[in-house]
């Protein structure tokens, strides 16, 4: 009973000292969004991007000319620029020296092209990727209508295609697709099958490209350019074992010399996902900073409008305690009150933290996330401002003298 009456005081409290109150509010409120709303957003984006990378699979990574992420300035590109192109017949070479991996997956291809079918056509910004068969094992993708090319389509060099999800429905919106004849630079292909949807990470969709084989693309569009491969190992287990095999035989069929590093990137999921939580960490940093700063301001706020409360209410306060009231509940009494008012605050910007947060996620396309952790955490900062800086007012009340509390004018 006593908590709720406390909690009633402190919202007449509130009530008869509006402007101050307000501004108390607003200092705790801004401490709370900043850092609720980069945690939600941030949050919502890394489940997102994990989501994506799980579904590709755990046991998978990529062997490719450049990282992921590059750092350390023009001297680092120059270097990762030298090395020398990742090649198909080096892919090839690989399969054949491996036991390990279930597949391995080769891959060339070249971004910004318009795919035209009769009137229709996409704006050029599609990707076309020449891969072998086991491309599509070890990525798992599924087929939404027709098929996928084999390795006897590779072999032959037949001009077939399986389209994306969203070129598909850009080209053909009445139409069945298959076997319907597309252009790509005015060379001709049969389309052969299209692609289950993918969704999108970071609001970029992940069907705006087409697949052709191997052999179509290195005559159609040359091989100038790197390859990658993708590598599938039996089990996550197994996937450090598979990985060394493959180091192994690259730099074999590469020659590089034992004392030299790797003249390739090899980039897992876990990878990816460490460095993305790097990037964050100083978005993550900022936010923390400005709701120090405001939850400081606020809890001296708090302090304040608890001491001209304390000054506002002396007379009441020696009446309680002439009447029996102990020196603890007076104490109790303006310690929640101090609470209350940070809860409130706090609250305030929790929810518009989340609201904001997640307007944010689904701007870039990412699923609505509750940060139900940050919730905790802010909700305990919460509280800890409250009875942080309630103390002192609460002490000077709880000591004053209940006679010359009864004398105040």
């Amino acid at each position: 009973m006593q908590i709720i009456e406390s909690i009633k005081l402190a919202y007449y409290s509130i009530i008869g000292s509006k402007l101050r109150s307000i501004l108390t509010l607003l200092g705790i409120a801004v401490g709370l969004f900043s850092i609720i709303i980069v945690m939600t957003a941030i949050s919502a984006i890394q489940k997102n991007i994990e989501d994506v990378f799980n579904s590709v699979g755990t046991n998978n990574f990529i062997i490719q000319k450049y990282p992921a992420f590059q750092a350390g300035g023009p001297h680092a590109r120059r270097q990762y620029r030298n090395r020398k192109d990742l090649t198909v017949e080096e892919g090839e070479k690989l399969r054949q020296m491996t036991q390990l991996p279930v597949a391995v997956g080769i891959g060339l291809n070249i971004s910004g092209k318009a795919v035209k079918f009769i009137n229709e056509k996409t704006n050029p910004d599609v990707i076309i990727a020449g891969t072998n068969a086991d491309y599509f094992v070890a990525l798992d993708m599924k087929i939404a209508e027709g098929r996928i090319y084999s390795k006897a389509d590779d072999e032959l060099v037949r001009p077939v295609a399986v389209l994306g999800a969203d070129v598909a429905e850009k080209l053909f919106k009445n139409i069945n697709p298959i076997g319907q004849i597309i252009k790509i630079d005015n060379y001709k292909f049969q389309v052969i099958g299209v692609f289950a949807k993918r969704g999108s990470v970071l609001g970029r969709s992940q069907d705006g490209f087409v697949c052709i084989p191997l052999k179509v693309f290195q005559k159609y569009f040359g091989e100038e350019r790197s390859a990658f491969f993708l590598i599938m190992a039996k089990n996550k287990e197994l996937l450090e074992e598979t990985k060394d095999e493959v180091i192994g035989a690259l730099r074999k069929i590469r020659r590089v010399d034992a004392s030299q590093e790797n003249d390739f990137e090899i980039v897992t999921n876990d990878q990816l996902i460490e460095q993305f939580n790097d990037l964050t960490k100083y978005f993550k940093l900022g936010a923390g900073v400005i709701a120090f700063i405001a939850l400081i301001a606020a809890g001296i706020g708090i302090m304040n409008i608890m001491l001209v409360s304390v000054t506002e209410r002396t007379r009441e306060i020696g009446i309680r305690k002439a009447v029996g009231a102990k020196r603890k509940t007076i104490l109790t009494q303006f310690v929640i009150e101090a609470t209350a008012l940070s809860w409130i605050g706090g609250l305030i910007g929790i929810i518009l933290g989340l609201i904001g947060g997640n307007i944010v996620a689904l701007q870039l396309g990412v699923p609505v996330f509750i940060p139900v952790e940050w919730i905790a955490i802010g909700l305990f900062v919460t509280t800890f401002v409250g009875v942080v800086f309630g103390v002192y007012p609460a002490v000077k009340a709880a000591n004053l003298d209940p006679i010359e509390a009864l004398r105040y004018e």
